[in-house]
Protein backbone atom coordinates (compact mmCIF):
# COMPACT_ATOMS: atom_id res chain seq x y z
CA UNK A 1 0.00 0.00 0.00
CA UNK A 2 1.44 3.36 -0.98
CA UNK A 3 0.21 6.45 0.83
CA UNK A 4 1.27 9.76 -0.67
CA UNK A 5 0.14 13.29 -0.01
CA UNK A 6 0.59 16.45 -2.09
CA UNK A 7 2.68 19.00 -0.20
CA UNK A 8 -0.16 21.49 0.17
CA UNK A 9 -2.94 19.04 1.02
CA UNK A 10 -4.55 19.15 4.46
CA UNK A 11 -6.12 15.84 5.37
CA UNK A 12 -8.99 16.40 7.78
CA UNK A 13 -12.07 14.55 6.62
CA UNK A 14 -11.88 10.77 6.70
CA UNK A 15 -14.33 8.26 5.31
CA UNK A 16 -13.94 5.50 7.88
CA UNK A 17 -15.27 1.99 7.33
CA UNK A 18 -15.46 -0.75 9.96
CA UNK A 19 -16.05 -4.13 8.32
CA UNK A 20 -17.12 -6.89 10.69
CA UNK A 21 -18.50 -10.37 10.28
CA UNK A 22 -22.11 -9.21 10.61
CA UNK A 23 -22.09 -5.43 10.06
CA UNK A 24 -20.35 -2.67 8.16
CA UNK A 25 -20.25 0.72 9.85
CA UNK A 26 -19.31 3.87 7.97
CA UNK A 27 -18.90 7.50 8.97
CA UNK A 28 -17.11 10.72 8.27
CA UNK A 29 -14.51 11.27 10.99
CA UNK A 30 -13.18 14.78 11.45
CA UNK A 31 -10.98 15.75 14.40
CA UNK A 32 -12.00 12.55 16.15
CA UNK A 33 -15.71 13.31 15.84
CA UNK A 34 -18.14 10.87 14.19
CA UNK A 35 -20.53 12.34 11.61
CA UNK A 36 -23.09 10.78 9.26
CA UNK A 37 -22.71 7.31 10.74
CA UNK A 38 -24.44 4.48 8.90
CA UNK A 39 -24.58 0.75 9.50
CA UNK A 40 -25.58 -2.08 7.19
CA UNK A 41 -25.31 -5.87 7.25
CA UNK A 42 -22.18 -7.56 5.93
CA UNK A 43 -22.92 -9.56 2.78
CA UNK A 44 -23.31 -13.29 3.42
CA UNK A 45 -24.69 -14.68 0.16
CA UNK A 46 -22.54 -14.22 -2.95
CA UNK A 47 -20.38 -12.30 -0.49
CA UNK A 48 -17.53 -11.13 -2.71
CA UNK A 49 -19.71 -9.75 -5.49
CA UNK A 50 -22.10 -8.06 -3.07
CA UNK A 51 -19.18 -6.60 -1.09
CA UNK A 52 -17.83 -5.00 -4.27
CA UNK A 53 -21.28 -3.48 -4.85
CA UNK A 54 -21.61 -2.39 -1.23
CA UNK A 55 -18.27 -0.59 -1.22
CA UNK A 56 -19.11 1.12 -4.51
CA UNK A 57 -22.40 2.35 -3.06
CA UNK A 58 -20.77 3.64 0.13
CA UNK A 59 -18.10 5.55 -1.79
CA UNK A 60 -20.83 7.08 -3.94
CA UNK A 61 -22.96 8.10 -0.95
CA UNK A 62 -20.05 9.93 0.70
CA UNK A 63 -18.59 11.31 -2.53
CA UNK A 64 -17.03 14.77 -2.16
CA UNK A 65 -17.12 14.64 1.64
CA UNK A 66 -13.75 13.06 2.46
CA UNK A 67 -10.02 13.55 1.89
CA UNK A 68 -8.91 9.99 2.59
CA UNK A 69 -10.31 6.54 3.35
CA UNK A 70 -9.50 4.48 6.45
CA UNK A 71 -10.69 0.90 6.83
CA UNK A 72 -10.78 -1.26 9.95
CA UNK A 73 -11.64 -4.83 9.03
CA UNK A 74 -12.07 -8.19 10.64
CA UNK A 75 -9.40 -10.72 9.70
CA UNK A 76 -5.89 -10.00 8.46
CA UNK A 77 -5.06 -7.20 6.04
CA UNK A 78 -2.01 -8.23 4.00
CA UNK A 79 -0.98 -6.11 1.02
CA UNK A 80 -4.52 -4.81 0.69
CA UNK A 81 -6.02 -8.33 0.68
CA UNK A 82 -8.50 -9.48 3.33
CA UNK A 83 -7.65 -12.92 4.70
CA UNK A 84 -7.65 -14.75 8.04
CA UNK A 85 -5.80 -17.36 10.09
CA UNK A 86 -8.84 -19.52 9.42
CA UNK A 87 -10.16 -18.40 6.00
CA UNK A 88 -13.39 -20.33 6.59
CA UNK A 89 -14.35 -17.62 9.12
CA UNK A 90 -14.60 -15.15 6.22
CA UNK A 91 -16.89 -17.31 4.10
CA UNK A 92 -16.96 -15.95 0.57
CA UNK A 93 -14.74 -13.00 1.52
CA UNK A 94 -11.54 -15.03 1.90
CA UNK A 95 -8.75 -13.46 -0.19
CA UNK A 96 -10.95 -10.46 -0.97
CA UNK A 97 -9.05 -7.59 -2.74
CA UNK A 98 -10.30 -4.94 -0.33
CA UNK A 99 -8.01 -2.07 -1.26
CA UNK A 100 -8.39 -2.55 -5.01
CA UNK A 101 -12.17 -2.72 -4.66
CA UNK A 102 -12.23 0.67 -2.92
CA UNK A 103 -9.65 2.20 -5.25
CA UNK A 104 -11.94 1.60 -8.23
CA UNK A 105 -14.23 4.30 -6.88
CA UNK A 106 -11.94 6.99 -5.47
CA UNK A 107 -8.57 8.58 -6.17
CA UNK A 108 -8.15 9.54 -2.51
CA UNK A 109 -5.47 7.89 -0.34
CA UNK A 110 -6.57 4.59 1.22
CA UNK A 111 -5.31 2.88 4.37
CA UNK A 112 -6.40 -0.47 5.80
CA UNK A 113 -5.74 -2.39 9.01
CA UNK A 114 -7.27 -5.01 11.25
CA UNK A 115 -10.22 -3.83 13.37
CA UNK A 116 -8.63 -4.74 16.72
CA UNK A 117 -5.42 -2.99 15.69
CA UNK A 118 -7.56 0.05 14.93
CA UNK A 119 -9.27 -0.15 18.33
CA UNK A 120 -5.84 -0.36 19.97
CA UNK A 121 -4.77 2.82 18.21
CA UNK A 122 -7.96 4.56 19.33
CA UNK A 123 -7.40 3.57 22.95
CA UNK A 124 -3.78 4.69 22.74
CA UNK A 125 -4.91 8.22 21.91
CA UNK A 126 -6.16 8.43 25.51
CA UNK A 127 -2.74 7.63 26.96
CA UNK A 128 0.04 10.04 27.85
CA UNK A 129 2.79 9.13 25.38
CA UNK A 130 5.43 10.38 27.80
CA UNK A 131 4.32 7.71 30.27
CA UNK A 132 3.28 4.86 27.94
CA UNK A 133 5.38 3.89 24.95
CA UNK A 134 4.55 0.17 24.98
CA UNK A 135 0.82 -0.57 25.04
CA UNK A 136 -1.58 -3.44 24.32
CA UNK A 137 -5.30 -3.54 23.72
CA UNK A 138 -6.94 -6.93 24.25
CA UNK A 139 -10.49 -7.71 23.24
CA UNK A 140 -12.08 -10.72 24.93
CA UNK A 141 -15.33 -11.32 23.09
CA UNK A 142 -16.51 -14.03 20.69
CA UNK A 143 -12.79 -14.47 20.06
CA UNK A 144 -9.66 -12.99 21.60
CA UNK A 145 -7.59 -10.44 19.69
CA UNK A 146 -5.22 -7.60 20.29
CA UNK A 147 -3.28 -4.63 19.04
CA UNK A 148 0.35 -4.00 19.99
CA UNK A 149 2.04 -0.63 20.20
CA UNK A 150 5.81 -0.64 20.71
CA UNK A 151 7.78 2.57 21.07
CA UNK A 152 4.60 4.53 20.19
CA UNK A 153 4.08 2.68 16.91
CA UNK A 154 1.27 0.26 16.09
CA UNK A 155 2.62 -3.02 14.76
CA UNK A 156 0.98 -3.95 11.46
CA UNK A 157 3.89 -5.12 9.33
CA UNK A 158 5.03 -7.03 7.39
CA UNK A 159 2.06 -9.41 7.01
CA UNK A 160 -0.71 -7.86 9.12
CA UNK A 161 -0.54 -10.66 11.71
CA UNK A 162 0.79 -8.66 14.67
CA UNK A 163 -1.69 -8.58 17.54
CA UNK A 164 -3.27 -11.99 16.99
CA UNK A 165 -2.35 -12.76 20.59
CA UNK A 166 -5.46 -14.89 21.10
CA UNK A 167 -3.53 -17.54 19.20
CA UNK A 168 -0.63 -17.73 21.62
CA UNK A 169 -0.46 -20.85 23.77
CA UNK A 170 -2.45 -21.11 26.99
CA UNK A 171 -2.67 -24.88 27.51
CA UNK A 172 -0.87 -27.45 25.33
CA UNK A 173 -3.50 -30.00 26.37
CA UNK A 174 -6.44 -27.67 25.79
CA UNK A 175 -9.09 -27.79 23.07
CA UNK A 176 -8.24 -27.34 19.41
CA UNK A 177 -8.65 -23.73 18.32
CA UNK A 178 -10.31 -22.63 15.09
CA UNK A 179 -6.86 -21.77 13.72
CA UNK A 180 -5.90 -25.45 13.98
CA UNK A 181 -3.55 -25.18 16.95
CA UNK A 182 -4.29 -26.87 20.26
CA UNK A 183 -4.70 -24.82 23.41
CA UNK A 184 -4.75 -21.23 22.15
CA UNK A 185 -5.84 -18.49 24.54
CA UNK A 186 -8.92 -17.98 22.34
CA UNK A 187 -9.89 -21.65 22.71
CA UNK A 188 -10.03 -21.19 26.49
CA UNK A 189 -10.84 -17.56 27.27
CA UNK A 190 -13.27 -16.43 24.55
CA UNK A 191 -17.03 -16.19 24.64
CA UNK A 192 -17.14 -19.02 22.13
CA UNK A 193 -15.03 -21.18 24.46
CA UNK A 194 -17.17 -20.32 27.47
CA UNK A 195 -20.32 -21.21 25.54
CA UNK A 196 -18.83 -24.50 24.37
CA UNK A 197 -18.24 -25.50 27.99
CA UNK A 198 -21.48 -24.16 29.50
CA UNK A 199 -23.62 -25.77 26.80
CA UNK A 200 -22.47 -29.17 28.10
CA UNK A 201 -23.74 -28.57 31.64
CA UNK A 202 -26.76 -30.38 33.04
CA UNK A 203 -28.38 -26.95 33.15
CA UNK A 204 -26.82 -25.36 30.02
CA UNK A 205 -26.73 -21.62 29.47
CA UNK A 206 -25.17 -18.93 27.28
CA UNK A 207 -22.15 -16.78 28.29
CA UNK A 208 -24.36 -13.94 29.52
CA UNK A 209 -26.07 -16.29 31.98
CA UNK A 210 -22.68 -17.74 32.95
CA UNK A 211 -21.69 -14.31 34.21
CA UNK A 212 -24.98 -13.90 36.06
CA UNK A 213 -24.27 -17.16 37.86
CA UNK A 214 -20.63 -16.15 38.38
CA UNK A 215 -21.75 -13.02 40.22
CA UNK A 216 -24.01 -15.24 42.31
CA UNK A 217 -20.95 -17.34 43.26
CA UNK A 218 -22.17 -20.42 41.38
CA UNK A 219 -19.33 -22.96 41.58
CA UNK A 220 -19.33 -24.12 37.95
CA UNK A 221 -19.71 -20.61 36.53
CA UNK A 222 -16.98 -19.27 38.79
CA UNK A 223 -14.60 -22.03 37.71
CA UNK A 224 -15.34 -21.38 34.03
CA UNK A 225 -14.91 -17.60 34.24
CA UNK A 226 -11.76 -18.04 36.33
CA UNK A 227 -10.33 -20.36 33.67
CA UNK A 228 -10.88 -17.64 31.09
CA UNK A 229 -9.47 -14.88 33.30
CA UNK A 230 -6.43 -17.00 34.17
CA UNK A 231 -5.59 -17.41 30.48
CA UNK A 232 -5.82 -13.63 29.98
CA UNK A 233 -3.75 -12.93 33.10
CA UNK A 234 -1.03 -15.27 31.83
CA UNK A 235 -1.22 -13.66 28.40
CA UNK A 236 -0.68 -10.23 29.98
CA UNK A 237 2.24 -11.60 32.00
CA UNK A 238 3.79 -12.95 28.79
CA UNK A 239 3.37 -9.56 27.11
CA UNK A 240 4.98 -7.81 30.06
CA UNK A 241 8.01 -10.10 30.28
CA UNK A 242 8.42 -10.49 26.52
CA UNK A 243 7.74 -6.96 25.28
CA UNK A 244 8.03 -4.81 28.43
CA UNK A 245 4.41 -3.70 28.13
CA UNK A 246 3.61 -0.77 30.39
CA UNK A 247 -0.16 -0.78 30.12
CA UNK A 248 -2.89 -3.14 28.92
CA UNK A 249 -6.43 -2.05 28.16
CA UNK A 250 -9.09 -4.76 28.03
CA UNK A 251 -12.35 -4.56 26.08
CA UNK A 252 -14.91 -6.81 24.43
CA UNK A 253 -18.16 -8.25 25.75
CA UNK A 254 -16.36 -10.70 28.05
CA UNK A 255 -13.54 -8.33 28.96
CA UNK A 256 -16.00 -5.63 30.03
CA UNK A 257 -18.39 -7.98 31.84
CA UNK A 258 -18.93 -7.00 35.46
CA UNK A 259 -16.33 -8.62 37.69
CA UNK A 260 -14.11 -9.96 34.90
CA UNK A 261 -11.25 -7.44 34.83
CA UNK A 262 -10.92 -7.34 38.65
CA UNK A 263 -10.55 -11.13 38.53
CA UNK A 264 -7.85 -10.86 35.86
CA UNK A 265 -6.12 -8.23 38.00
CA UNK A 266 -6.30 -10.44 41.08
CA UNK A 267 -4.86 -13.45 39.24
CA UNK A 268 -2.09 -11.33 37.72
CA UNK A 269 -1.19 -9.94 41.15
CA UNK A 270 -0.50 -13.49 42.36
CA UNK A 271 2.46 -13.71 39.98
CA UNK A 272 5.92 -12.27 40.80
CA UNK A 273 6.08 -8.47 40.60
CA UNK A 274 8.08 -8.46 37.35
CA UNK A 275 4.95 -9.77 35.57
CA UNK A 276 2.61 -7.10 36.91
CA UNK A 277 1.21 -4.56 34.47
CA UNK A 278 -1.20 -1.65 34.73
CA UNK A 279 -4.68 -2.71 33.59
CA UNK A 280 -7.64 -0.61 32.52
CA UNK A 281 -11.05 -1.08 30.91
CA UNK A 282 -11.51 0.09 27.33
CA UNK A 283 -13.12 3.50 26.95
CA UNK A 284 -14.18 3.47 23.31
CA UNK A 285 -17.32 1.58 22.38
CA UNK A 286 -18.63 0.43 19.03
CA UNK A 287 -16.89 3.24 17.15
CA UNK A 288 -13.34 2.37 18.26
CA UNK A 289 -12.53 0.86 14.86
CA UNK A 290 -13.78 3.89 12.93
CA UNK A 291 -11.91 6.39 15.09
CA UNK A 292 -8.75 4.35 15.41
CA UNK A 293 -8.48 3.70 11.69
CA UNK A 294 -9.04 7.38 10.92
CA UNK A 295 -6.31 8.45 13.35
CA UNK A 296 -3.85 5.78 12.25
CA UNK A 297 -4.15 6.44 8.52
CA UNK A 298 -3.95 10.19 9.06
CA UNK A 299 -0.80 9.79 11.14
CA UNK A 300 0.75 7.55 8.50
CA UNK A 301 -0.22 9.95 5.72
CA UNK A 302 1.19 12.93 7.57
CA UNK A 303 4.38 11.07 8.39
CA UNK A 304 4.74 9.95 4.79
CA UNK A 305 4.19 13.55 3.74
CA UNK A 306 6.85 14.90 6.06
CA UNK A 307 9.48 12.16 5.76
CA UNK A 308 8.87 10.49 2.42
CA UNK A 309 8.39 7.16 4.20
CA UNK A 310 5.78 4.82 2.74
CA UNK A 311 3.63 2.78 5.11
CA UNK A 312 1.56 -0.25 4.19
Amino acid sequence: MSLTVDSGQTLQRCLALDIGGTKIASAIVKNGEIQQRKQISTPQDDAAQVMHQTLAQLLKEYEGQFDYVAVASTGIINQGILTALNPKNLGGLAQFPLKDSIAQHTDKPIGLLNDVQAAAYAEYQLQNPNDVQNFTFITVSTGVGGGLILNHRLLTEPNGIAGHIGHTLADPNGPVCGCGRRGCVEAIASGRAIEAASSQWDDPCDPKEVFVRFRQNDEKATALVTRSAQAIANLIADLKIGLDMQKVVVGGSIGLAEGYLPLVQSLLSELPAVYHCELESAKFGQDAGLIGAAYWVKDCLLQAKNTGVVYG
